[in-house]
C-alpha cells in the first residue's frame, strides 16, 4: 500500500482510537488524533477500558500512563478479542524496576499490531542492556547510519519474536515486520525540543493502523512518514517566522492536518532496506 493511500484511508474512514496515555501529551495526542481525520477517546479508567475499547477502531496504549496498566491489560485483550490494532508506546521501558516489569507483563498479556518508542525503549524491551537514559536517547543507543546493520538486525530479530511491527523513531526512523524492514530519513531536531512528540507519533500510528489494520506495516511507515514530513514543514515556518518550540508544536499539529498528497509522494525519504 502506498503511504498517501494510508492517509487517505485515515481521512476516509475516521477512526476512532481510543488512548491510555501520559497526562503530560494527552492533549497533544487528542488534538494530533483530531488532525489527522480521527477521533479520540481517552477513557483510562479500568471499570471502563475494556467496554469503551469494544466501539473503537483502535487502541494506544502509553507506558507514560504506568499507573494506568491494568486498564491497558484489559483493554488490550478486549481489544485483541475483536480484532482492534493495539499499538505501544513503551516509554522508558528499561529504566527502572517497575516499567520493565510492565512492558514484560504487558508484552505476555496483549498482543500488539505495533510498537514505537526510540532506540534506547526497543533496546530495552529486547532486554538488550540497561544503556538507556529515561525518555531520551543516548548517543550509544542512536540508531546511525554507521550502526544501522546492528540495529535493523535487533528490530527484525525482535519483531519476528513478539510478531509485531517495531518501529523505531529518531533521527532514522526504522521500520521492521520482521520480513520487511523500511529507512525514513525525514523530521527534524527540533522535534526533540517539545514535550510529547514521541507520543503524538505513536498516537498517530493508532490512527493509521485503526485505518489499516490488515496492513500494520504500511501502517507504520505511513505515520513515520507523515510525522517526519510534517516535522519539516512545521520547522520550516518556525524558521521563517522566528518563533520557538512552544508554537512549533502548534505548527506541528497544523502540518499533520494539511499533509497533502504531493508532501507525502514529494517529501518522504524512503527506502526498503536492503542489506
Amino acid at each position: 500500500m502506498e503511504l498517501y493511500e494510508c492517509l487517505k484511508r485515515v481521512r476516509e474512514r475516521a477512526p476512532l482510537v481510543q488512548c491510555i496515555t501520559n497526562f503530560v501529551t494527552v492533549n497533544d495526542c487528542a488534538n494530533m488524533l483530531l488532525a489527522v481525520g480521527a477521533s479520540p477517546t481517552m477513557a483510562m479508567d479500568p471499570r471502563e477500558a475494556a467496554e469503551a475499547v469494544s466501539g473503537a477502531n483502535g487502541l494506544v496504549c502509553n507506558l507514560g500512563a504506568i499507573e494506568h496498566v491494568d486498564s491497558m491489560v484489559l483493554a488490550g485483550r478486549r481489544a485483541n478479542e475483536l480484532g482492534i490494532p493495539v499499538v505501544l508506546d513503551p516509554v522508558a521501558a528499561g529504566g527502572t524496576t517497575l516499567r520493565r516489569e510492565q512492558s514484560a507483563r504487558l508484552l505476555r498479556e496483549v498482543r500488539f499490531a505495533a510498537i514505537r518508542g526510540n532506540a534506547s525503549e526497543i533496546r530495552g524491551l529486547a532486554r538488550q542492556g540497561s544503556g538507556g537514559s529515561g525518555v531520551d536517547v543516548t548517543a550509544l543507543d542512536a540508531v546511525t547510519e554507521e550502526n544501522l546493520p546492528q540495529s535493523v538486525e535487533l528490530m527484525r530479530r525482535l519483531a519476528a519474536k513478539l510478531r509485531t511491527v517495531i518501529a523505531v523513531s529518531g533521527v532514522l526512523d526504522v521500520v521492521s515486520d520482521g520480513a520487511r524492514t523500511a529507512v525514513l530519513r525525514n523530521g527534524c531536531a527540533t522535534m526533540a525540543r517539545i514535550t510529547g512528540s514521541g507520543c503524538m507519533l505513536t498516537t498517530l500510528m493508532g490512527a493509521f493502523c485503526a485505518a489499516a489494520p490488515e496492513a500494520p506495516f504500511d501502517a507504520a511507515c505511513a505515520a513515520m512518514a507523515a510525522m517526519g514530513v510534517a516535522g519539516e514543514l512545521a520547522e520550516a515556518r518556525r524558521l521563517q517566522n522566528g518563533t520557538g518550540n512552544a508554537t512549533f508544536r502548534t505548527d506541528l499539529i497544523d502540518a499533520v492536518f494539511n499533509l497533502t498528497e504531493t508532501d507525502m509522494k514529494e517529501r518522504v525519504h524512503y527506502e526498503l532496506y536492503q542489506g
